[in-house]
């Protein structure tokens, strides 16, 4: 390896380590709570140093904001390959809670922390959100192939697909804050909050199958 190779390497290197510092920061202590100067001293370096990747948190927020939905869309592509359309929807919703229970802290980056949302708001043109409307459209397509075979019909496209969205993100969110556990009587382990969460998505999907 060169030596030009070395310094890229170097600094992908940093940026992963200031990225995940900045992750696991954020949802301990929470986005307000968390500065560069913590971040630096997470990962033994000077805020100097960071700030020569990153203008502030709210562009580490959103860089992590775009990792994630990298990886979602990611997981997404294969079901590409789906050729029913309610297959592959269910297949969407049960890839999205895969995400949220193997990927908890991007979860909660993306979607429950306003942080990514406000960094929209001022850097871009009307709140575009390239990367979610990405995956968003996939699901959108899906929506709209299943009315081609008979679901859904009379419906609205982006009505369906946001409350299929809506429906599992709720049980996702559940678990990733820690709710799902502290509101059951009997004290659930984590294979069981699993469990329920996949249990209560067949039955929403049971729901949407009596639609067509």
């Amino acid at each position: 390896m060169g030596i030009k190779e070395r310094k890229t390497k170097h600094k992908e290197d940093l940026r992963k380590r200031i990225l995940e510092a900045a992750k696991k920061l954020f949802v301990t202590a929470g986005y307000e709570a968390t500065s560069i100067r913590k971040i630096a001293q997470e990962i033994e370096f000077s805020p100097t140093t960071i700030y020569l990747y990153y203008k502030d948190k709210s562009d580490i927020i959103y860089a992590l904001h775009q990792e994630g939905f990298l990886m979602l869309r990611q997981d997404f592509q294969p079901l590409m390959q789906v050729d029913s359309p309610f297959e592959r929807l269910k297949a969407i919703g049960k890839c999205y809670i895969r995400f949220a229970l193997t990927q908890p802290d991007f979860y909660e980056v993306m979607f429950m922390m306003k942080g990514p949302m406000e960094y929209l708001k001022v850097h871009c043109v009307d709140g575009e959100w390239a990367e979610g409307e990405r995956v968003f459209d996939f699901l959108l397509q899906t929506v709209r192939d299943c009315q081609e075979v008979g679901y859904f019909q009379q419906l609205d496209v982006v009505q369906v697909a946001v409350q299929a969205w809506s429906s599992v993100h709720g049980l996702c969110s559940l678990f990733v804050s820690g709710h799902l556990k502290s509101m059951m009587e009997v004290v659930l382990d984590e294979d069981n909050q699993e469990r329920m969460i996949e249990q209560a998505f067949r039955v929403f999907v049971h729901y949407l199958e009596a639609t067509k």
